[in-house]
């Protein structure tokens, strides 16, 4: 693929938030954009942000999830870039967490980022002989949970739940990346740390414990998509760039 051709991206969970933020950085860098979302405002995102498209998708439907890519590719032509955005984040004890709990957060952070992979590569970017993967996975996956650590078992940081599919996502992505390389694929995860978002609000994260002592901002964690899409990281594949004011040092 040359640099002057126009490029099409999928961006899910992008109604608001980190997700607006990454559809919002892409379409500055002159990308076309479709948002996927399960919220009913997400036509209005579009309509606010100048995106190309917009679909209404509960992403734990993975036959609506499929045809919703599928269906973009066809209609657009392509299908270049994809970025895993869409998630939930229980915060229950680990004594209160639920079976709808744990399998809401995996479908909606893990197997849904997977499938969605999958309907992206097979058979868009496989035949097109190129395409950016970029999945959006946590430094919870990373740290076991980020938040202050109640000894008495309180929930608060962010759940087991999430913190087991954030990990898998990591991992699901070095395991795509050795895949799909040798077919002008590659595929990497951003792992956000606590970063300003309706998802965050009102959480304890003790930020002032951080180098960077401060809550990020979704327009950071769109900043490092941009560049793993860009032209400059051409031979970067499987891996996860940390934006999290260093929270994983703390």
């Amino acid at each position: 693929m040359t640099n002057t051709e126009p490029r099409t991206a999928v961006v899910t969970g992008s109604a608001q938030g980190i997700g607006r933020a990454i559809a919002e950085r892409l379409i500055a860098d002159g990308d076309t954009v479709v948002l996927l979302d399960v919220a009913d405002h997400v036509h209005r995102t579009a309509e606010e942000i100048g995106a190309a498209g917009a679909l209404q998708v509960d992403i734990q439907d993975l036959d609506a999830l499929r045809a919703a890519i599928h269906g973009t590719a066809r209609e657009r032509g392509r299908l270049d870039i994809l970025v895993n955005c869409a998630g939930t984040c229980g915060r229950e004890s680990f004594a209160e967490l639920s079976p709808e709990t744990w399998r809401r957060d995996l479908d909606t952070n893990l197997t849904a980022t997977a499938f969605a992979c999958q309907a992206a590569v097979f058979p868009h970017m496989r035949e097109q002989g190129w395409g950016r993967l970029v999945n959006i996975a946590s430094v919870s996956g990373k740290a076991g949970g980020i938040g202050p650590v109640d000894r008495d078992g309180a929930g608060g940081r962010s759940g087991a739940a999430y913190a087991s599919a954030k990990a898998g996502t990591i991992n699901l992505t070095r395991w795509m990346a050795r895949q799909v390389g040798s077919w002008g694929i590659t595929c990497n995860a951003v792992a956000p740390g606590p970063i300003s978002s309706s998802m965050t609000k009102g959480a304890e994260y003790g930020v002032e414990s951080q180098p960077i002592p401060r809550f990020g901002r979704p327009a950071e964690v769109a900043g490092a998509v941009s560049y793993l899409i860009s032209p400059d990281a051409e031979y970067t594949t499987g891996t996860c760039l940390h934006v999290d004011g260093g929270s994983v040092l703390a």
